[in-house]
């Protein structure tokens, strides 16, 4: 299935999860919030949360300094 991330399309296997979108960008585990269809998706549900069809996904990440 084609979703966009961060502004870009990607290819991500039917049933997809909110991880695996993270992944696409970072592997980073903490200092990362996800948005999907302008809607706020907690750490704790990312695993649960599957993308469908042309669903928009925000990653962002934290950055230190200054």
């Amino acid at each position: 299935m084609n979703v966009t991330i961060n502004g870009t399309a990607h290819e991500l296997p039917s049933g997809a999860t909110v991880t695996q979108a993270v992944r696409k960008l970072t592997e980073a585990t903490s200092g990362v919030a996800v948005a999907v269809n302008d809607e706020v998706v907690s750490r704790g549900a990312w695993d649960s949360t599957a993308l469908a069809e042309a669903d928009r996904v925000e990653v962002l990440t934290a950055v230190q300094g200054g």
